[in-house]
């Protein structure tokens, strides 16, 4: 009887940046945002307790999919940070406002170590796409933003990129809408440079979760306040990712 020589299964292959999409019943949305994932990056798509079958939509159109039952867009967030595995990992909203090919730029910054945190700030294409009271609630949380912080930035948007690690370093525990206020001031209490950059704002399919109402964006307004109360994390910190030796400035970078 001839031996049989086995071999060790190969590792799984680490993409090279994951975009975490969280997702809420976002099932006729999904083709056109997985279908604008750069080759050779992953989608995690995030389920957060969809009824619409996104998850099997997902799926079949390639994409990984995280179950995070624990409903608020901050839980759905962090579950796929905590899922990915590439070093650098990108977030964008699932409903078709935003195109993850324009996360390209923001990768090349973050890798060329001209930034820490690349955001997108939304320029809306057409009238309506982002509701007068989304807007000036946006307008005051930067303002509020540059007062704790002193980041001049105009917009906390969903489209961003970050070092996967020092993500995780910064200890975030917003489970809600101020998750990605929290992102931003906990990075720059840690001396992260923090970047800012247009980006199409396009009009959503579906119906917003959170800005679609006064109610829902009021909401998060207060989750967010709620964040800039926070004071400073004890101790030095979480560092900012290490740098080259040498770099050129970002040309744009945070808003003046």
């Amino acid at each position: 009887m001839k031996a049989v020589t086995t071999f060790p299964a190969p590792p799984p292959e680490v993409p090279e940046v994951d975009v975490v999409l969280p997702c809420l019943n976002e099932a006729e949305a999904l083709p056109w945002v997985l279908a604008r994932i750069p080759p050779g990056w992953r989608a995690l798509v995030v389920d957060n307790g969809s009824t619409d079958g996104s998850a099997d939509v997902a799926r079949g159109l390639g994409a990984t999919v995280v179950s995070e039952p624990r409903r608020g867009f901050g839980a759905a967030c962090h579950a796929g940070l905590l899922a990915a595995t590439a070093d650098i990992v990108c977030f964008c909203d699932c409903d078709a406002s935003l195109d993850p090919s324009r996360l390209v730029p923001f990768v090349r910054e973050v890798r060329g170590g001209r930034a820490d945190l690349v955001l997108g700030r939304r320029r809306p294409q057409g009238r309506g796409t982002w509701p007068a009271h989304a807007r000036a609630g946006n307008l005051a949380l930067a303002r509020m933003l540059r007062r704790r912080t002193g980041l001049r930035l105009h917009d906390l948007g969903p489209l961003r990129a970050a070092r996967r690690e020092p993500l995780l370093g910064l200890g975030l525990t917003d489970r809600r809408s101020g998750y990605p206020l929290q992102m931003v001031v906990r990075a720059a209490d840690a001396g992260w440079r923090v970047t800012e950059h247009d980006v199409p704002y396009l009009p959503r399919t579906g119906a917003s979760k959170v800005t679609g109402t006064w109610r829902g964006t009021w909401q998060a307004v207060r989750d967010m306040r709620r964040v800039l109360t926070e004071p400073p994390a004890p101790g030095p910190g979480t560092p900012a990712p290490p740098h080259p030796p040498s770099h050129t400035p970002s040309q744009g970078g945070t808003a003046q």
